[in-house]
């Protein structure tokens, strides 16, 4: 009875005004029994308004609706008529049989329409905790999945606006998600920059209280600072904490007008639920993120190792050769003629120069890595960037036969200094991984369309580099590996030159920042090619 009075005022005289036209309809039904047919008692017709009274509005209403429809029959049909005083015994046991048959049909249908009711709510609670334990489940992180989740709790629980919020406490909680942000005239989220913040920083929210066992969970007005009742509000403000094994992680809030009470049962479930699962997804969020940091951690140390083992032995050579040539040139006790000293001082040259360019190498790689890296592009001639590397390389090359096959007029988008260093590096790893009197061969021409017939425009724009060697070249497994960090591998150097295993790496590093692609392949001369696909003018 107190659910009825409960609903809204409208839907309460709209019952109301139904239930008086099906006790009206089933009253000229009886009368017209009566008349024309001489039915003698023809109170059973009641029954078929008071079993749709109770499927549709519940147990009171029919039974409200039963008393009603044996005193309409009682002061019309019997005897005497338009009083409620009845004269014969057998009218009297015919009313008291028909009340009792209409209150308990009418019960028997309010209680299957309430089954069928819970069915449902059941069903539909059951479809939206799928949909948020599926939408958790799917999404990579909370903060993706939670417009869904606030979604479905509003069209499942009737609260006006949810939100979610993640912290200890309701002041230091951050926002994750809200179902209304841009509402103006709704209230906002403590601690946050919504509207409506003054309004609700104050309010008394009531706290979801679970309790043991399957006992259901209570609400429960706190407030605290002062005694006595809290004050009045225009808005009810909900809070269900996150908090699973009893660890606060944050709440999810509720807010709707004070006039609509407390969340039903359901609705209650619901939010319960939801912040249960909330709270799983979010401990294991944080268990990913504890184990992405340890390997991290992991790989971090490891690449020092790697990083340490590969430079030691590169840095120490140079730097014993240096050592001992100085040391050498310092000794006033050993004779040395003036060649010597100049084959000394060029042989220090050389590994300082060497010891440069390992430390170029590793500041490149660190640039790389940290996305440091901001290309300055232009257009520039492929042709004139091609002969500056390889005029630097001229005293290197000794008896390597150079081959170069570019255009004059070839231009491409570059930064020219980043090309530079790529194109040295790919230069250098095909002298230093070919026998002399090999061939090291740059060509370039545009790249032409998949497809005879009028070039495309993405296709057009496209200049292919190809550098390659006729060097021993890689196996196919080791193609794979060919752009990874300190990676050399076997049976592939053949000069006395050794590098850390980083110039590819930075090669592609720098293409890529370009905007451009870089790969590798066996090369038509038997070695390795590197391919560079450059932006064309």
């Amino acid at each position: 009875m107190i659910a009825w009075f409960r609903r809204n005022p409208e839907d309460v005289v709209l019952g109301m005004a139904l239930s008086a036209a099906a006790l009206a309809a089933a009253t000229v039904v009886a009368a017209a029994l009566q008349a024309w047919l001489g039915v003698a008692d023809a109170s059973p017709v009641y029954l078929l308004a008071v079993v749709p009274i109770a499927g549709r509005y519940g147990t009171w209403p029919g039974v409200v609706g039963s008393v009603i429809a044996f005193l309409v029959y009682d002061f019309l049909f019997t005897t005497p008529r338009y009083t409620f005083s009845v004269t014969n015994a057998q009218e009297w046991l015919s009313l008291l049989l028909f009340l009792v048959v209409a209150v308990v049909i009418g019960r028997l249908a309010a209680l299957q329409a309430e089954r069928t009711n819970e069915a449902d709510r059941r069903a539909r609670e059951a479809q939206a905790m799928f949909g948020i334990s599926r939408a958790l489940a799917t999404a990579t992180t909370i903060d993706g999945a939670a417009a869904e989740i606030l979604e479905r709790l509003v069209g499942q629980t009737g609260l006006d606006r949810i939100w979610i919020g993640f912290g200890e406490t309701p002041g230091s909680e951050a926002l994750v998600a809200d179902s209304g942000p841009g509402e103006a005239t709704v209230i906002g989220f403590p601690g946050s920059d919504l509207p409506g913040l003054a309004s609700i920083a104050a309010a008394t929210p009531w706290v979801l209280v679970r309790m043991p066992g399957d006992e259901p969970a209570e609400w429960i007005r706190a407030h605290e600072g002062t005694a006595g009742e809290p004050a009045a509000q225009p808005f009810a403000l909900f809070r269900v904490l996150i908090e699973p094994d009893g660890e606060v992680l944050g709440s999810l809030w509720g807010l709707r007008s004070e006039d609509a009470g407390l969340p039903g049962r359901g609705a209650t479930r619901s939010l319960s639920l939801a912040a249960d699962q909330l709270g799983l997804a979010l401990r294991r969020e944080r268990l990913a993120e504890i184990a992405t940091t340890a390997e991290i951690a992991r790989r971090s140390d490891a690449l020092k190792s790697a990083l340490l083992d590969s430079v030691s032995h590169d840095l120490r050579t140079p730097l014993a050769t240096i050592r001992a040539l100085a040391g050498g040139l310092l000794d006033e006790g050993v004779p040395m003629s003036s060649e010597s000293v100049r084959e000394s001082a060029a042989t220090i040259d050389e590994e300082a120069l060497r010891l440069s360019e390992i430390v170029r190498g590793l500041l490149d790689l660190s640039r790389i890595e940290s996305g440091e890296l901001r290309p300055d592009l232009a257009l520039h001639e492929l042709g004139e960037l091609v002969e500056t590397v390889v005029r630097r390389y001229r005293a290197a090359e000794g008896e390597h036969r150079i081959e170069i096959d570019i255009a004059d007029d070839l231009p491409v988008l570059v930064d020219a200094l980043f090309f530079d260093q790529a194109l040295t590096n790919v230069y250098d790893n095909a002298l230093a991984h070919s026998l002399p009197d090999s061939i090291i061969r740059l060509r370039a021409a545009p790249v032409q369309p998949a497809v005879q017939g009028e070039p495309t425009i993405e296709s057009a724009r496209e200049v292919e580099l190809v550098v390659e060697d006729s060097g021993p070249g890689m196996t196919e497994e080791a193609l794979e590996h060919a752009f990874d960090k300190f990676y050399r591998g076997r049976g592939v150097e053949v000069g006395s030159r050794h590098g850390l295993g980083i110039g590819l790496t930075v090669a592609r590093g720098l293409t890529e920042a370009m905007g451009a692609r870089i790969d590798a392949s066996a090369g038509d001369l038997g070695g390795l090619a590197v391919t560079f696909r450059l932006a064309g003018g």
